[in-house]
């Protein structure tokens, strides 16, 4: 894919946040997440379709996360899918074939149950857990570090989380550091997930420094 402007992105970050239409509230959101997409190998645009921001931090729908699972020769078979119990079997050339199962018990259990949507869409659910944890476990890279909305909720919420977006450097923000670990990055693979973390705490102003030396890495890589 031809690398968008990141002049250009950052027009469309604009067009997507005040559009009001995919959830992302600020510029800034839409312009990190663009970024990521791009250093996924995607259009900066497929951040509005694929993504949600909860707690500060990119997340994952279900159906995104399979798309690429498959997209990236993985292969599912659901033999049980009920609104009590939900089996899937997934496969890939790299990670080998895993059996992973969610059922309403182990939804009550993690105290899952009594949440509104788990209520009216269990099976649903129930699928989305089943994809995410086994795509995690057979071929995490094209994640990206990232989880379900549903289940990032469940996460302890740190400071860093939490933090409102700034404008300038932030305190305890070295640009340097990020560099190098983007630059250290061994695999592509690597590369994509030391990407995913940096952008999270990164302020605008240092995007287009961190951008260059993700590039840069991954044509090394390439």
């Amino acid at each position: 894919m031809q690398l968008v402007p990141f002049t250009e992105m950052q027009q469309m970050a604009e067009a997507i946040a005040g559009s009001g239409l995919f959830g992302l509230k600020t510029p800034q959101q839409a312009l990190a997440l663009g970024l990521l997409c791009q250093a996924e190998g995607r259009h900066p645009a497929e951040a509005a379709r694929d993504y949600h921001v909860i707690q500060g931090r990119p997340t994952l729908k279900a159906d995104t996360m399979l798309a690429r699972f498959q997209s990236a020769g993985g292969r599912v078979e659901w033999p049980v899918y009920t609104d009590k119990k939900v089996v899937g079997v997934f496969s890939h050339p790299s990670g080998g074939t895993l059996t992973l199962d969610w059922d309403w018990e182990r939804a009550k259990s993690a105290g899952l149950a009594n949440r509104d949507t788990w209520k009216q869409y269990p099976r649903q659910m129930l699928r989305a857990r089943v994809i995410s944890e086994a795509i995690r476990t057979i071929l995490p890279g094209v994640l990206s570090g990232c989880y379900l909305p549903d289940e990032l909720g469940e996460m302890p919420i740190t400071a860093t989380v939490i933090a409102e977006p700034t404008l300038s450097l932030p305190l305890g923000f070295d640009i340097a550091a990020a560099v190098a670990t983007l630059t250290a990055s061994e695999t592509i693979d690597d590369l994509r997930n030391a990407w995913a973390s940096v952008i999270q705490s990164a302020p605008p102003e240092a995007l287009a420094e961190l951008t260059a030396a993700k590039d840069n890495r991954k044509t090394q890589l390439a």
